[in-house]
């Protein structure tokens, strides 16, 4: 059985407020006090900690409110990494009356590279490819759509994203996309976090024709084996509801939770025709 309390520690101590460097151009991570603040990463923002040091009460709504005021000034929307085991009990409670808005809550979940490492096995019709040209960036966009069931153009700050951290270093990045009939049916991507025990996981949305057919759990097998050649010891994965328990049947150990609360700059008034 995996050692959750151990996982859990190593993931806090290595990954929790890590920054890769050299940042996509245009952005840049400032501290405050506990806080490590990134700033203009895809037109948005994140708070990360390791921990708050024990700040409670009115000093920690003020860190609070120092965060919203930066990024206010910015007219820049930010997340608020919260994790499940952070300390104090009532930050939620301190972020919503700040004005942030909690978005779904996932789990994260880390496996053991050698554990996951295999030979990929995609559906007959399906290949895997990884892709660097803006061009494939702007085509994993175009399907999230059709991924998440929402009828708004496809996110384009998502290829700008990608395509800026590609062209900021290279080798952090690798964006797979897994492909029938030269139609992209699901992408995902991997961030090698240098100076760490961990690879990353993100991305894994799969088009509703292509689920449960085992495209998601190959392009898991081909990322670790990634990982392997590199050498590190850890895949973590902010895992959402529908895939934690694919991953869990692989190998992966729930270690804790993280919602995002999101603060978003006021509405611009409507002017009066």
């Amino acid at each position: 059985m995996p050692d959750v309390p151990e996982l859990l520690a190593v993931y806090d101590a290595q990954l929790r407020d890590y920054v890769h460097d050299p940042l996509p151009g245009g952005a840049r991570a400032e501290r405050d006090g506990p806080l490590l603040r990134l700033l203009g990463l895809g037109g948005r923002g994140w708070v990360v900690y390791r921990d708050l040091g024990g700040l409670d009460g009115a000093d920690l709504d003020d860190l609070i409110a120092r965060q919203v005021r930066v990024f206010a000034e910015r007219g820049e929307r930010f997340e608020w990494k919260l994790h499940g085991h952070d300390q104090p009990a009532d930050l939620p409670s301190r972020l919503c009356a700040a004005g942030f808005v909690p978005e779904e809550q996932e789990t994260v979940v880390i496996a053991r590279v050698n554990e996951v490492a295999g030979p990929p096995r995609p559906p007959d019709s399906v290949s895997l490819r990884e892709v660097t040209e803006r061009s494939d960036f702007e085509r994993i966009a175009a399907v999230q759509p059709d991924i998440w069931q929402y009828d708004d153009e496809p996110p384009t700050w998502l290829a700008e994203s990608l395509d800026a951290e590609k062209r900021a270093d290279p080798d952090y990045l690798t964006v797979v996309v897994a492909e029938s009939d030269g139609a992209v049916v699901c992408a995902a991507w991997v961030r090698f976090e240098e100076g760490t025990d961990f690879a990353t996981f993100w991305g894994g949305g799969t088009v509703p024709a292509w689920r449960g057919r085992g495209v998601y759990r190959a392009l898991i097998a081909h990322r670790a084996n990634l990982a392997a050649e590199r050498g590190f010891r850890f895949i973590e994965v902010d895992a959402s509801d529908n895939s934690c328990p694919i991953l869990e049947r692989l190998g992966f150990a729930a270690v804790t939770t993280t919602t995002p609360y999101v603060w978003s700059p006021p509405a611009a008034p409507v002017a009066d025709p």
